[in-house]
């Protein structure tokens, strides 16, 4: 199983679509949920930014940042659906995940046993936990 984290804390997972890879699009795939690797280029979803209903960036390692490029760049090519970091997302870097674009972080029940929902809670007001409102101080 997997928990998605909000800025509300733990809730199950309500997407009930499956997953097709960013490399399976059709032109008529309206309302789909696409998976993207951390290697992947964006650039191969542009065609069918305004008819994906969610997607799923993967995390292989919370060192592995490349997730988070990936958002900001979807969100700058005009993806308004739902994004979502998938994998290895640490608490620390829920605050990051939703700056870059992210409305979500789905992790697994392993994960949230090692870092419960008051450590992601602690950083959902992710817009006061940032660098220069820290300087301002």
């Amino acid at each position: 199983m997997s928990v998605i984290v909000t800025d509300t804390g733990f809730a199950d997972d309500t997407w009930s679509g499956p997953f097709v890879a960013a490399s399976d699009l059709t032109q008529d795939a309206d309302g789909v949920s696409v998976d993207l690797s951390s290697d992947a280029d964006p650039a191969v979803l542009s065609a069918h930014l305004d008819r994906i209903a969610l997607i799923r960036v993967d995390f292989p390692s919370f060192a592995d940042g490349r997730g988070f490029s990936l958002a900001r760049r979807l969100r700058q090519a005009g993806f308004s659906g739902r994004l979502r970091a998938k994998g290895h997302v640490l608490a620390d870097q829920y605050a990051m995940a939703r700056r870059s674009g992210f409305d979500e972080v789905e992790i697994d029940d392993a994960l949230a046993q090692r870092q419960p929902e008051d450590q992601w809670a602690a950083r959902a007001d992710w817009r006061a936990h940032d660098y220069q409102s820290r300087l301002r101080a």
